[in-house]
């Protein structure tokens, strides 16, 4: 049974950065991967940013609201996947899941569906202050 622990969140102010991370054992090849989501008060669930790897290549994906400020990378040898916030702003505040063992598919949007996954962390919070 995979367990995936978020560590990281914590508050921040508009414009600042923050990175959290999350510990996961399962690989990230072979069309699998591990994504951050995040969800905020009264808003759907959000796919932030999913990674996998395949032949040797590392692929991410991002979503709309993010690309060009976070970052996902991860670690192996430490079995850590990294998301990087950069230029943070009120409306990322939100908890941030990890969840792992997801398809790597344009029909699940190359992981930024969410209902594909086997595994999710508890959360952790991002609050971010005007």
């Amino acid at each position: 049974q995979e367990q995936l622990v978020e560590s990281g969140g914590g508050s921040v102010q508009t414009g600042g950065s923050l990175r959290v991370s999350c510990a996961v054992s399962v690989a990230t090849y072979n069309t699998r991967c591990v994504a951050w989501f995040r969800l905020a008060s009264g808003k759907e669930r959000e796919g932030v940013a999913s990674i996998m790897t395949a032949g040797g290549t590392t692929y991410t994906v991002y979503g709309d609201s993010v690309k060009g400020r976070f970052t996902i990378s991860q670690d192996i040898s430490q079995n850590t996947v990294y998301l990087q916030m950069n230029r943070v702003n009120p409306e990322d505040t939100a908890m941030y899941y990890c969840a792992a063992d997801g398809l790597w598919d344009v029909y699940t949007d190359y992981g930024l569906r969410g209902d594909e996954y086997n595994y999710w962390g508890q959360g952790t919070q991002v609050t971010v202050s005007s």
